[in-house]
């Protein structure tokens, strides 16, 4: 099983620390860098700024956001990189939510699965460098009755296949990701409910396209503490947990409410849900059950979290990405190093 680390979000204060910790990860041989965006840092700057200042560690975008960009912009901008740093990128994709792409982008949040699929289509096919154009329901190249011709990408990318990985929640998405995609980014995932949340539809998807999971790399984000105060380490995600599970999406489309459910957390996804969407904020993250916390991330000693890391190596994990936790850049890299410590001493290095 692989490391990889998760920078987040860029412009929260700490953008140094992040490319130390980067940096370090590069260092530490860490296989793979990620970073995110929403509404506020892009992921292609930022991992721009990484790549030139690191050395071996692959950059990838978990994610760039499906409505955020034209599918053959996505093409440019993945070609670019991988050029730039000589075949380390890895392009993350994913839908957002309803209330991102419609509120920030003026994107309909409507047929999802149906635009992810055509999307990739066309990512997939500009970057082969072939004259493009396209058919679909979504997106049609060239528009026609116009003075629009099929182009072909002039950037010649180290690869021609870049690896394409989805960000997958439902089973739905998860199916599809398998079946069209090189790799699932996964959040919230407790190693004992994997393969009934995730593996069993991904493992679905690979079969439709007739393929196995050889090669496929099924990617979750687990946060990362070290200390001997586990309970005080799981409260330090109470906040983190209780936005996503109570307040990402709307009360009918929230995703991540929705997989606490299907993980047996029914009653509880529904109060922190209310408390949040009520501006109880505090009382959300008070209602986030020890144990939906302390299954989704690595929290304690070197011993403890390579017990975690051989968890999720078995249940079917190929990279982990873990989000080192700390209040200051020293805490997080120290958490980095445990991390490295923790995948020798599981027999996983």
């Amino acid at each position: 099983m692989r490391l990889g680390i998760n920078l987040g979000y860029w412009g929260a204060g700490m953008d140094a620390d992040n490319l130390a910790v980067a940096q370090e990860a590069d260092r530490l041989g860490y296989d793979v860098c990620w970073a995110a965006e929403a509404y506020g840092s892009d992921a292609p700057t930022v991992l721009s700024w990484v790549a030139a200042q690191t050395e071996r560690i692959d950059v990838g975008s978990a994610i760039m956001q499906i409505p955020a960009r034209q599918p053959a912009m996505t093409a440019m901008t993945a070609a670019t990189l991988d050029s730039l740093t000589k075949g380390r990128f890895r392009l993350g994709l994913g839908v957002s939510g309803p209330q991102v792409s419609e509120g920030w982008y003026g994107v309909k949040f409507d047929k999802p699965l149906a635009r992810t699929r055509e999307y990739v289509e066309i990512v997939r096919k500009a970057m082969t460098r072939e004259r493009l154009s396209y058919e679909g329901e979504h997106w049609t190249l060239p528009l026609p009755g116009g003075p629009g011709k099929p182009i072909k990408l002039t950037v010649h990318p180290e690869r021609e296949r870049i690896p394409l990985y989805i960000a997958a929640i439902g089973p739905k998405n998860l199916e599809q990701t398998g079946e069209i995609a090189d790799g699932a980014l996964l959040i919230f995932p407790a190693a004992e409910h994997l393969e009934a949340t995730a593996l069993r539809h991904i493992r679905a998807g690979r079969e439709k396209a007739g393929l196995g999971m050889d090669g496929f790399d099924v990617c979750p984000t687990v946060p990362l503490a070290v200390g001997d105060d586990v309970p005080g380490l799981a409260d330090m995600f109470r906040p983190y947990t209780a936005l996503y599970v109570g307040g990402m999406g709307s009360r009918k489309q929230n995703f991540y409410n929705q997989l606490a459910q299907r993980m047996g957390y029914e009653k509880e996804a529904a109060e922190i849900q209310d408390k949040y969407l009520a501006g109880d904020k505090a009382g959300a993250a008070a209602a986030v059950p020890h144990s939906l916390i302390d299954s989704t991330t690595l929290l304690g000693s070197v011993e403890r979290i390579a017990d975690g890391m051989r968890a999720y190596a078995e249940a079917g994990v190929t990279t982990l990405t873990l989000a080192p936790a700390g209040f200051t850049l020293e805490e997080r890299l120290t958490a980095l190093r445990a991390g490295t410590r923790a995948l020798e001493h599981a027999g996983l290095a």
